[in-house]
């Protein structure tokens, strides 16, 4: 997910690469991602590689897809409305929002790493629960409101194979579509690698 505010709000896994990102159109982004059943020094890399890759990107969060992995894990950096901070990395993540008379539902701005430069408004639940384990295999409980409620739906979401799009109205999904054309420009193939951000 793409709208970042200033730096970094907490610790991460660092030391990774950062990869270039894989758009909307390519196969792994539109299947399910296969649950990590190997809590390894191959997932530490990735994650890593996903967290230095975000931060290039000036993202809130990315999904292993994103990088081309189809394997069930996120990380994120994100404020949420109440002024709660929520980073973290979560693989095999079970999404919970409010249903029935509970729902409230927020339309804000939403765009995508993997369709960069790009925003139009996305109907999202205004709470959100993520449990499942981290990159060391142990359980992880996250939630939040506001933007961090966005993060944590449009990461999992990605797990799944959907994009914000999907969620949208054809006439919308046009518009979005528009806007990232263009300023295609701006994101050349390889995108965010060579980007030099700081992170002071």
């Amino acid at each position: 997910m793409r709208l970042r505010y200033g730096p970094p709000m907490t610790s991460l896994p660092v030391g990774g690469t950062v990869r270039p990102l894989v758009r909307w159109g390519d196969p792994v982004m539109h299947q399910p991602c296969r649950p990590v059943d190997a809590f390894d020094e191959d997932l530490a890399i990735l994650v890593a590689d996903m967290v230095a890759t975000m931060y290039a990107a000036d993202g809130v969060g990315l999904a292993a897809n994103q990088v081309g992995v189809d394997l069930a894990v996120f990380v994120f950096d994100c404020p949420g409305a109440g002024g709660e901070t929520g980073a973290g990395v979560v693989c095999n993540p079970v999404l919970e929002v409010p249903t029935g008379k509970d729902r409230n539902l927020v339309e804000e701005d939403e765009g995508c790493l993997s369709l960069p430069g790009a925003f139009v408004a996305c109907a999202r639940s205004d709470h959100a629960e993520v449990t499942g384990v981290d990159q060391h295999g142990q359980p992880v409980h996250h939630a939040g409101t506001g933007l961090l409620s966005r993060c944590l739906q449009h990461e999992s979401d990605h797990l799944v194979g959907t994009v914000f799009a999907d969620k949208l109205s054809t006439k919308v999904r046009r518009r979005l579509y528009k806007e990232a054309a263009r300023v295609a420009d701006e994101f050349p193939a390889g995108w965010p690698m060579g980007e030099h951000h700081s992170r002071e």
